[in-house]
């Protein structure tokens, strides 16, 4: 396969779930960008700022505030909808959130993901579903090579081990009610995102853009822990992939990884030196490592399968990916037109050769 075109997308009607956070809306831009009759489902803005609210999304998707937990709710806006297209990304997303309260982020990331399969299965109009989990799903053994998706689930964390069990969920749910195929059902595994936009605590990027607001030393808390760091857009292009052909061919149901080529797994260190080169204005960092609860230090994806079964390959290197960042951040700190900043990223991403 060449490249997906997301002109597939005009006039589909596609339920997403998690449209108030910094995935859900550059996922919403590029489908609204794209066609798509969109209907959104979320909890309001997960951060003050949010990219949902300074770059108007909001005007391009039907949005429903509400809690992924309320089966009733939920069920109301969907059955408004009517979907063919499920994209399910509402979580509870940090992992240190998780350990000051593991009860909501079980309830929001496994009971969320029943309360959307069951949306699901008590429809007649989904033909393709799609829930996006995270890389931190496997049984992480710090070794040297990428995860593959028929390795071990078992998330250490409790954000990690509830998406762990989301993925359970919809393999059980996938068996036990969509085994005939009528609608197509995948997960995708994705790696560290950066992308202009997010303002979430205890993630670097959004760490070094405060830092950098405020002209003061970037502090991190683990140098030396090793990612596959990418632009936002590269997984929710996968994900816009995979929906949409599975929604074509259900051959292509299954679960995937979507993360950058191993050039692209950085260091922590190494990560900021770059942020820090592309930022200028004489930025440094310094080292406070703080013990802090377990994270991994080392993982990484392989992510063969989705390359074999789509000729995929990510569009951007991370060097590419850190000045797409700092540009769209600074466009935001001096007054400029988000909006439009985040169209001409979008567009330069559908039109960039694969690195």
């Amino acid at each position: 396969m060449d490249k997906f075109d997301l002109s597939f997308y005009k006039d589909k009607k596609v339920f997403v779930t998690g449209h108030t956070g910094f995935k859900g809306s550059w996922l919403c831009k590029m489908l609204a960008n794209a066609g798509a009759i969109v209907t959104g489902y979320s909890l309001n803005p997960p951060t003050n700022p949010s990219l949902f609210k300074i770059a108007g999304i909001e005007q391009d998707v039907h949005s429903v505030i509400g809690d992924i937990r309320d089966y009733k709710a939920l069920k109301a806006a969907f059955d408004e909808a009517q979907p063919e297209i499920v994209l399910h990304l509402a979580a509870q997303p940090i992992v240190r959130d998780s350990y000051k309260d593991p009860a909501y982020t079980y309830e929001t990331n496994v009971m969320g993901t029943v309360n959307i399969l069951e949306c699901v299965r008590n429809s007649g109009c989904v033909k393709s579903f799609l829930n996006v989990t995270t890389d931190k799903v496997y049984l992480n053994k710090e070794w040297a090579w990428g995860y593959r998706e028929n390795e071990e689930l078992d998330g250490y964390d409790p954000y990690s081990n509830s998406k762990s069990c989301s993925e359970l969920v919809t393999h059980s749910y996938k068996n036990s009610f969509f085994a005939d195929g009528h609608v197509a059902i995948s997960t995708a595994r994705a790696g560290n995102v950066i992308g202009g936009g997010d303002f979430a605590n205890d993630r670097i990027i959004p760490d070094c853009i405060r830092a950098a607001m405020k002209h003061e030393d970037i502090v991190v808390r683990n140098p030396f822990s090793t990612r596959p760091y990418q632009h936002v857009l590269e997984p929710l292009y996968a994900y816009l992939m995979i929906a949409a052909m599975q929604y074509e061919d259900g051959k292509y149901a299954g679960y995937y990884n979507v993360g950058p080529d191993d050039v692209d797994c950085f260091q922590t260190s190494a990560l900021v030196d770059l942020f820090v080169s592309k930022w200028g204005d004489g930025m440094k960092w310094v080292d406070r490592y703080d013990g802090g609860p377990h994270e991994a230090n080392f993982l990484k994806l392989d992510c063969s399968k989705l390359k074999a079964t789509f000729g995929w390959k990510p569009h951007w290197n991370l060097d590419t990916a850190i000045e797409m960042v700092v540009e769209w951040s600074k466009c935001w700190a001096e007054g400029g037109d988000v909006r439009a900043c985040m169209d001409r990223e979008i567009a330069a991403f559908l039109q960039s050769e694969n690195v």
